[in-house]
């Protein structure tokens, strides 16, 4: 009796976890449309072969996006608002203020939602392979391209690296636009930059060095295919 009861809990908990609704109504159908191709984008990176699983992770990830688009739409609102009353500066300050410590505490609380919500379909791996897709792999590209272009960084360096790029890509993930998301990133990179000058590395030497295996490998690769098509 005790096994047939755990199992029939347990077929409850799976039907609960597989629905997830596509909270679309009430928006544009063009944007839904939009959203849906973009998460989509996503989800076939995962390879999920669970159908139920993989609409699920969809409709979860596009939710992500109209619930960001729904806090910053009320947050140009009520800033909208507040100029409209012509406010003293000093009050107008005061209002701005209220308004970005309302929009940051929405940001919060959706924020660590978010990945608690695809652990309930995904592995840790997978949730932040969803986040990465989120923020354009902005983090694997970038620390990339700095271990190539300084190949002589130190363990230690690179750690602070991944580090930072970590740190910008928790920012990235609730920015409002594509442009705001690589600013975040930009800021780090930018703090890298300085943190390794500091070490002692001439970037703009380093960078022009890269810049020239670059062109030899690509010369390389290019007289190889040459020969193979001989």
């Amino acid at each position: 009796m005790k096994k047939l009861i755990f199992a029939l809990l347990l077929a409850a908990c799976s039907l609960t976890a597989s629905a997830v609704e596509l909270k679309s109504e009430g928006r544009d159908p063009g944007y839904v449309e939009t959203i849906l191709k973009r998460s989509q984008k996503i989800v076939d990176k995962l390879e999920l072969k669970d159908k139920a699983q993989a609409e699920a992770v969809l409709h979860i990830i596009a939710n992500r996006y109209f619930e960001l688009n729904d806090i910053y739409e009320a947050r140009d609102a009520r800033k909208a608002e507040f100029k409209a009353m012509n406010l003293p500066e000093e009050y107008q300050k005061l209002a701005n203020d209220f308004v970005r410590y309302e929009c940051d505490s929405k940001l919060y609380r959706s924020h660590f939602a978010f990945p608690a919500t695809l652990g309930i379909y995904l592995d840790d791996e997978q949730v932040t392979a969803v986040i990465d897709g989120m923020t354009y792999g902005v983090v694997k590209v970038t620390y990339d391209s700095h271990v190539d272009m300084i190949p002589s960084l130190t363990e230690e360096e690179k750690a602070q690296l991944m580090a930072w790029l970590i740190e910008a890509r928790e920012l990235a993930v609730d920015a409002e636009n594509s442009n705001k998301k690589h600013e975040a990133f930009g800021k780090y990179k930018g703090r890298y930059n300085n943190y390794l000058a500091k070490r002692g590395y001439d970037l703009k030497a380093e960078r022009e060095a890269w810049y020239k295996r670059i062109e030899e490998r690509k010369a390389k690769e290019a007289k190889k295919s040459k020969k193979e098509r001989k």
